[in-house]
């Protein structure tokens, strides 16, 4: 236990062991679902189910227990929700790759991330992020997870006239007829959100969770959070809602995910994978453009974590965002730390799945008091027994973990305050870097709108030289991202 202690320093980042395996599985069952998710949505891109069910688990393991040893902070990484709907429907169903290819484009999006975080450049953008807007990225990733836990919850329901539905699987809406069912609905902005009637089971047990969970946190309780999501999880069983009698331990038996792994891991280095990527030169351009679309979304979304989770409760201090401005090599935790990240991708796509990213969902954990990387060593082994017990990992809905994503949430909106919201120039970026989270769901897409019109107010304010020359890339890379995404 000394030797863990000393390790991780744990008395000095004013934790202790106990504290940090509460964090690390209480992590690990706010991200959990990914298991599930990731497997689902990549087959339909044609991918072996199965494989991607291990892909998915061993890409989480090893590169959260990367981040946690090199680095020593409280951060869980996994295949990232949103860029897996990327790699499905935009670059396979969109514009007509295979699975294989679309693997080696990631492992390549994750060679840049390394080139770039070895090079400084990840470290140059988060040192030119004006304070103001890291306190918007902190409080906005407060909104994102609060509407995360609300959405998990089930509290909300949302309308949509036939009308203003654009496509149903990525296709034409007014087909009559889904050969596999419906997998997705996109629909305008017309669609309404509105509170359910709470006569689902489901919603009652995530408000039975909630309310548990803030009567602990007011009380001081140890492992509130956790304590939260297992009185839930036992609920849902008791009423009925989590059917024991369902669990099929069959399930993605191990030897049966084996056999199907071996056509995912290393498939990029066969001929389906990089060699057939770039055999036709005309696709090219094509090629670089999507790879840079994963790159931005996985490099702004990192970031945003980062900021949003680690300077408020301290992970990365005042001597560490320092070291991180003034040092060289990995002399801080955020060096590293981006570096875990970035080499996360690389190990997801050797493995057979989408880009592999810091979770927000660690915030959860670091709620609960994690502070050190032994909280993502304890999540790692985690996902490695879910291997074993997928179907009991299972039990845990979604509407048991929500609450503790809707108390996060609660936490870091309070980095709002530190905004001079009285100040219109401050306030117009601020406003779109945090709102936008919540609104359009993703952390990027709310730094993209946060750095965007931050450029617009100084510009028209003749304080443009006031604007650090890697916002001006920033900006100027997300607009022709949106450009690029527009056609392809």
């Amino acid at each position: 236990m000394d030797t863990i202690k000393s390790f991780f320093k744990i008395e000095e980042n004013g934790s202790s062991i106990s504290t940090e395996v509460y964090a690390g599985i209480t992590t690990f069952l706010a991200m959990s679902y990914i298991i599930f998710v990731n497997p689902a949505l990549l087959s339909l891109s044609g991918m072996p189910s199965q494989a991607v069910f291990l892909a998915t688990i061993f890409a989480s393991a090893i590169s959260t227990v990367f981040i946690g040893v090199f680095a020593n902070v409280p951060y869980a990484l996994a295949p990232g929700m949103g860029l897996n709907a990327f790699f499905t429907y935009t670059v396979v169903f969109g514009l007509g790759f295979t699975w294989q290819e679309a693997l080696s484009m990631v492992f390549i999006c994750g060679l840049f991330n390394v080139l770039i975080t070895v090079t400084k450049i990840r470290k140059l953008l988060i040192t030119a992020i004006p304070e103001m807007l890291q306190h918007a990225i902190s409080g906005g990733i407060g909104i994102f997870i609060g509407y995360l836990g609300i959405k998990n919850a089930g509290l909300l329901q949302f309308t949509s006239e036939a009308p203003n539905i654009l496509s149903i699987n990525g296709g034409d809406p007014l087909a009559t007829e889904f050969a596999d069912g419906v997998n997705t609905v996109v629909t305008n902005g017309s669609a309404l959100p509105a509170l359910v009637n709470f006569t689902q089971p489901g919603v009652l047990i995530a408000l039975f969770g909630l309310f548990l969970t803030i009567i602990l946190m007011l009380r001081n309780t140890k492992g509130a959070i956790l304590i939260g999501i297992l009185a839930a999880t036992i609920l849902s069983i008791v009423t009925g809602v989590t059917d024991l009698s369902a669990i099929d331990f069959n399930q993605n038996s191990l030897g049966s995910a084996f056999e199907e792994f071996g056509q995912t891991f290393g498939v990029i280095f066969t001929s389906a994978g990089l060699p057939a990527l770039f055999a036709d030169a005309s696709r090219i351009p094509l090629v670089i453009m999507t790879i840079f679309a994963f790159s931005l979304s996985d490099v702004f979304d990192t970031v945003g974590t980062f900021i949003g989770t680690g300077r408020r409760t301290g992970i990365f201090s005042d001597e560490d965002e320092e070291a991180l401005e003034n040092g060289s090599g990995f002399s801080s935790k955020m060096d590293k730390a981006l570096f875990g990240d970035s080499v996360g991708t690389i190990f997801g796509a050797i493995f057979g799945t989408s880009n592999t990213t810091t979770y927000v969902e660690s915030a959860a954990g670091i709620g609960a008091g994690g502070r050190t990387g032994l909280t993502s060593v304890v999540t790692a082994i985690c996902f490695i027994v879910a291997m074993f017990l997928s179907p009991v990992i299972g039990i845990v809905p979604s509407q048991a973990t929500a609450p503790a994503l809707i108390i996060v949430g609660i936490l870091m909106v309070s980095s709002l305050r530190e905004i001079a919201w009285d100040n219109f120039e401050d306030a117009v970026p601020a406003f779109f870097t945090s709102v936008f989270m919540g609104f359009v769901y993703s952390i990027s897409n709310g730094i993209a709108a946060g750095f965007i019109t931050y450029g617009l107010v100084k510009i028209v304010k003749g304080k443009a030289k006031e604007i650090h020359p890697i916002l001006w890339i920033s900006m100027l890379l997300f607009i022709l991202n949106y450009i690029v995404m527009a056609f392809i």
